[in-house]
């Protein structure tokens, strides 16, 4: 197999899993980040293991879903009722489909976070997120979001159904995998 095609194979399998795991929290805890949301974040500047970072997948068509989240947070202010309604949202068919997920992770920081800034400044990063003996190594490049991005939208209402406490004024970071250099424990084998 070629370096382009099991490129492939590793993001396809990373989308998979990551699609499994939270299909796994949304079912079965209530949608709480499991060991595999949650990210070790190591930058070039610091030997020290930034993270946990909560990480967020988003589908690459995320117009009507976000819309959902949307209406879920504005229809009312009891964080029960939200968290019902978002469970169900995500329950259906919305971590079915792999391959319709874009292949970027996002966060979400404080607007005044130290580590965003970090981030943006160094515009790269490793992110390891491991569950179930499967490990990957994600290297990154990094860019902050607009709240006009897509992205940040999804990210935002997503998250704002789960946190009632959440800030208006938030930062979105994107990071995005380089497959060539990023890699599987166990390695992934095409099927």
């Amino acid at each position: 197999m070629n370096e382009q095609n099991q490129n492939q194979v590793l993001k396809n399998y990373f989308l998979g899993w990551q699609c499994r795991i939270r299909q796994q929290a949304v079912r079965n805890d209530e949608g709480r980040p499991c060991e595999g949301m949650r990210a070790d974040l190591f930058v070039k500047v610091s030997d020290k293991n930034l993270g946990p970072l909560v990480t967020n997948i988003v589908l690459k068509e995320s117009a009507e879903i976000t819309s959902e989240f949307r209406h879920v947070v504005m229809k009312t202010h009891d964080p029960k009722i939200r968290r019902e309604s978002a469970l169900k949202i995500l329950c259906s068919a919305y971590y079915q489909y792999p391959k319709d997920f874009d292949d970027s992770l996002t966060a979400t920081f404080g607007a005044d976070s130290e580590l965003a800034d970090l981030l943006v400044a160094q515009q790269s990063c490793k992110l390891v997120l491991r569950q179930y003996n499967q490990t990957f190594e994600l290297q990154c490049q990094v860019q902050e979001l607009s709240e006009s991005d897509s992205n940040f939208q999804a990210t935002y209402w997503h998250n704002r159904m789960f946190n009632a406490t959440m800030p208006a004024h938030v930062r979105i970071i994107e990071f995005t995998p380089d497959w060539d250099i990023s890699v599987a424990d166990p390695s992934v084998q095409a099927a």
